[in-house]
């Protein structure tokens, strides 16, 4: 039996409020520098992205705000949970990031943590926050595609 090509990638967290928030423009994997007691409290899946962001300091993206829990079984040398970690990116993304950053409204948010060949990665996405008016839009775009699905469904029922 053929091994599947790639095998499906683990999600430990997933930012759902940057959809809801953000136009996300552009995408980007990310590296994340965690300690030991990071890692084994990610792969345990106590990570929260709801609140953080991606700031660019000295030449180097740095993920603040993520709130990564301390292991249960760790001792005096358990983490600090709202440290700031450093991403690991290409020298050119991080200068294209940070040349997008400086236009007005765009930011860089992290939108899910997830295992690839055993690493730990972070994909962040170039966004631009969206307006009220873009919520209702939104809204009123999910309103009509669930009417009609529901439509379509009932025309069904009828026809057999």
């Amino acid at each position: 039996m053929p091994k599947p090509s790639q095998p499906a990638a683990k999600h430990f967290a997933v930012n759902r409020q940057a959809q809801h928030l953000y136009h996300l423009l552009e995408r980007f994997e990310a590296g994340v520098e965690l300690t030991g007691t990071e890692v084994k409290s990610v792969r345990e899946g106590k990570i929260n992205l709801k609140d953080s962001y991606v700031q660019m300091q000295k030449g180097e993206a740095w993920l603040i705000d993520c709130h990564i829990s301390p292991y249960t079984a760790g001792s005096h040398f358990n983490h600090d949970p709202l440290r700031d970690r450093r991403l690991l990116l290409h020298r050119p993304e991080i200068d294209k990031l940070a040349g997008r950053i400086q236009e007005k409204g765009l930011t860089v948010v992290p939108t899910r943590v997830y295992l690839k060949k055993n690493l730990i990665k972070c994909e962040i996405a170039l966004a631009k926050g969206k307006k009220v008016y873009d919520h209702r839009e939104t809204s009123r775009r999910r309103t009509i595609e669930r009417e009609t699905q529901q439509a379509i469904q009932e025309h069904r029922r009828r026809r057999y």
